[in-house]
């Protein structure tokens, strides 16, 4: 196998680990909306810095790798436009996910504060958090930008 090669398996693996970790955190998004108590919020953001690892390694290893590999191959230019559109979307999805993050650890957050003071019974307002819009609709563009950079890898529009 040649340096390219393995570079390419890189590449590939860390994108299966960031696509996998959006659809953990999809699984903790969901998983929220079912349940108003702080002890159940919590056990479901057990996850979270598992899927945070994941999703830094497969974002970091994907971008990296996969600009070595457009610099690396003569077939590919760093500034081909299908290319650049991937490493555009790669910022959407990782910007989008980040905030989504912060949205989401409000209520992870609160619900440690909820059980520090002994309340254990449903709570609205944790509720609102878990089940919220905003995280809602950024957790969805990072998942939809994650899409489209894997429908732009696998068609190469304009290569």
């Amino acid at each position: 196998m040649s340096l390219d090669d393995w570079i390419l398996a890189l590449h590939l693996l860390t994108a299966v680990a960031f696509v996998g970790a959006i659809l953990g955190f999809w699984a903790m998004v969901v998983a929220g909306w079912r349940t108003d108590r702080p002890g159940d919020v919590r056990a479901i953001f057990r996850l979270n810095p598992y899927l945070n690892a994941a999703v830094a390694i497969g974002a970091l290893g994907s971008i990296v790798f996969g600009v070595w590999l457009a610099l690396s191959l003569d077939a590919y230019e760093v500034w081909d436009g299908w290319v650049i559109a991937a490493i555009v979307l790669w910022l959407v999805a990782a910007g989008a996910g980040q905030r989504a993050g912060a949205v989401y650890a409000r209520a992870d957050d609160r619900a440690a504060e909820l059980l520090e003071a002994g309340s254990e019974g449903a709570s609205p307002e944790l509720r609102a958090l878990a089940r919220s819009r905003q995280g809602l609709v950024l957790h969805t563009i990072a998942t939809i930008a994650a899409l489209l950079i894997l429908a732009d890898m696998i068609w190469k529009p304009g290569a």
